[in-house]
C-alpha cells in the first residue's frame, strides 16, 4: 500500500512527505535548533504543519504546541514560561509585535530542492525527552494548564490506540479536528506510525471536507459530535456530499459528550454507529468503542486500568455511577510551573473529575463532569440531567447560577435549528424531569457556541445565562 498525504492543494506519497520533513529538519538545524531545544508551533492545520512537526521530532526538539487562535498576549506568556527558543507560525496566528517568528512558508522555501542524506525519518531523539511535548488544556473548566508529556509515552499511547481501534495500513484517516490538541495530534501521528494515508481537510468547512473524503476514499473519520451533527444536516440538504460519509468504515468520536440520538441517526442512515472514546490531554487516550464492541466509550486499552469510585475512594459495583479514575503508564510527566520548571505528577491512580459507570463487561459510560449543584435540598449533576433529556430528544446544556432562596437557578440552553419557542421547550422539559430539576429559564439557540476543541463553550454559555438573567 502506497500511503499518501492528501492536502487541499497537494497530494504526496508518504515517502515524499517524509523527505520534505527531513529537509525542514535540516533548515531548522541551520537555524540553531538542536535536541532538547523548545520550539513553539502555532499554526493551523496544513501539510506544512505536519511536515514541520515530524521535522522537529526528528531533530529531538521539545515541541510547545498551542492553538492557532490563542491570543497574542497569552502566547507571549507561554513563550516566556516555556523558554521557547524559536516560534514557528503562519499568517493567521496572532502574535504581538515583540514576538519574532519564522513563517512555515519560509521553511518550505528554504527546504525546497535540498539534497538530504539517505536516512530514515525517526522520532528516536524525541522519544528520549521527558518534555518532548508541551500541550495546553482547553480551559473549559478553569485556567489552561501546561501539560508536559514524554515523547516515548505519547507514541506508546498511540500504539495502544491503533491496536484497539484497528487502524490498518490501507486506511485513509480523515481527522476533522485541530491538530494542536490531543485528539487531532493523535490521529496525525497514528497515520504516520501505521504508515497509512492522511487527509488534511478544512475541518471548519465540512462541505469541502466531505468532498475531500470522497475523492481520497477516506475510511476512518474522527470528529467531535457537533461536526457529525452538522455533516448529517449537510448531506440531508445536499445529497451529492453523501458519498464522503458512505465510504467510511468507522465513524469515531471524541472531545465532547455524545448524545444517544445522534448515534442512532448514523446507524439508521449509514448502517454504522458513531464509536465513542474517552481520554484527556493529561492522561492520553484511555478507552475506545470499536466496530466489534460499539458500547458507550468501550473498554480501556491494553495496559490501562479504569475504575469508578464513590466519594470515599471505594470502587463501586458495575452499573453504579461515581468518579472515573485511571491508572495509565502513558500519563503526563507533570505540569509546567509559572517559572517554567516541571511540577511532577503523582503516579498510579489518577482522579479525572468525570462522572461515569462501568458495565459488567468493563465498558465505560462517561456521564459528565463531577460538578454538583445543591438545589431545593437535592444534589443535582447538570450533565446527568443533560444526558437524561438528550435520550428524550432534547439537546440541552445547563448553566447553574447562584440563588439565595433555592441554592441554584438552572438555565437550560436548548439547541434547536427549527427555532421552536422557549415556552415549547419549557413545557417539554418539565414533562421529562422531576420538579426539583425543572428549568428556571429556557433559552433556545440555533447551535451551541463551541470552543477550539469543538466542545460546547461553557464560559460563553455562562455569560449568556447571566445576560438573560438581567
Amino acid at each position: 500500500m502506497n500511503a499518501k498525504i492528501f492536502a487541499p492543494d497537494s497530494v504526496r506519497t508518504l515517502s515524499e512527505f517524509e523527505h520534505d520533513a527531513l529537509r525542514i529538519a535540516q533548515v531548522l538545524g541551520e537555524r540553531g535548533v538542536g535536541p532538547g531545544d523548545r520550539v513553539m508551533l502555532k499554526a493551523g492545520n496544513s501539510a506544512a504543519w505536519v511536515a514541520t512537526l515530524l521535522g522537529l521530532m526528528h531533530i529531538g526538539a521539545s515541541i510547545v504546541l498551542i492553538d492557532q487562535q490563542e491570543h497574542a498576549e497569552q502566547t507571549r506568556k507561554i513563550i516566556l514560561r516555556t523558554g521557547t527558543k524559536l516560534v514557528l507560525s503562519d499568517e493567521d496566528s496572532p502574535l504581538d509585535s515583540s514576538q519574532e517568528a519564522v513563517h512555515l512558508y519560509e521553511l518550505l522555501v528554504s527546504a525546497a530542492g535540498r539534497q538530504i542524506a539517505d536516512e530514515p525519518l525517526t522520532a528516536d531523539a524525541w522519544c528520549e525527552l521527558p518534555d518532548g511535548l508541551i500541550m495546553w488544556t482547553s480551559g473549559s473548566t478553569g485556567t489552561p494548564k501546561g501539560v508536559v508529556k514524554s515523547g516515548r509515552k505519547f507514541l506508546k499511547n498511540l500504539e495502544r490506540n491503533a491496536a484497539q481501534v484497528g487502524h490498518r495500513e490501507d486506511d485513509v484517516l480523515l481527522p476533522l479536528l485541530p491538530f494542536a490538541h490531543q485528539y487531532g495530534l493523535s490521529m496525525v501521528l497514528i497515520a504516520w506510525l501505521k504508515r497509512c494515508s492522511l487527509v488534511i481537510a478544512p475541518y471548519k468547512r465540512l462541505d469541502r471536507a466531505l468532498l475531500m473524503a470522497e475523492e481520497s476514499g477516506a475510511t476512518v473519520i474522527d470528529a467531535p459530535p457537533s461536526s457529525y451533527r452538522s455533516m448529517l444536516n449537510l448531506v440531508s440538504r445536499k445529497p451529492s456530499l453523501r458519498p464522503g460519509l458512505e465510504r467510511a468504515r468507522m465513524f469515531c468520536v471524541g472531545a465532547a459528550p455524545l448524545d444517544d440520538p445522534l448515534v442512532g441517526q448514523y446507524a439508521a442512515e449509514f448502517g454504522r454507529p458513531l464509536l465513542d472514546s474517552y481520554g484527556s490531554t493529561e492522561l492520553g487516550n484511555i478507552a475506545f468503542a470499536t466496530p466489534d464492541n460499539p458500547v458507550a466509550c468501550g473498554q480501556a486499552m491494553d495496559g490501562i486500568q479504569v475504575r469508578v469510585v464513590d466519594d470515599a475512594g471505594r470502587a463501586v459495583p458495575a452499573g453504579e455511577p461515581g468518579e472515573v479514575e485511571v491508572n495509565t503508564p502513558d500519563a503526563l510527566e507533570g505540569y509546567l510551573a509559572e517559572d517554567g520548571t516541571l511540577q511532577p505528577s503523582p503516579q498510579g491512580w489518577q482522579r479525572t473529575g468525570d462522572l461515569g459507570r462501568l458495565d459488567a463487561d468493563g465498558n465505560l459510560f462517561v456521564l459528565g463532569r463531577k460538578y454538583a449543584v445543591h438545589r431545593m435540598g437535592y444534589t443535582l449533576y447538570p450533565e446527568l440531567i443533560e444526558r437524561s433529556v438528550a435520550a428524550q430528544g432534547c439537546s440541552a446544556r445547563i448553566v447553574a447560577l447562584p440563588d439565595e432562596r433555592r441554592g441554584a437557578q438552572l438555565v437550560f440552553f436548548v439547541e434547536d435549528d427549527q427555532g421552536q419557542e422557549d415556552a415549547y421547550w419549557r413545557e417539554r422539559l418539565c414533562g421529562m424531569l422531576a420538579a426539583y430539576e425543572h428549568p428556571d429559564r429556557v433559552v433556545v439557540l440555533d447551535h451551541f457556541p463551541l470552543n477550539r476543541n469543538g466542545k460546547p463553550d461553557k464560559r460563553q454559555l455562562e455569560h449568556l445565562a447571566r445576560a438573560h438573567g438581567r
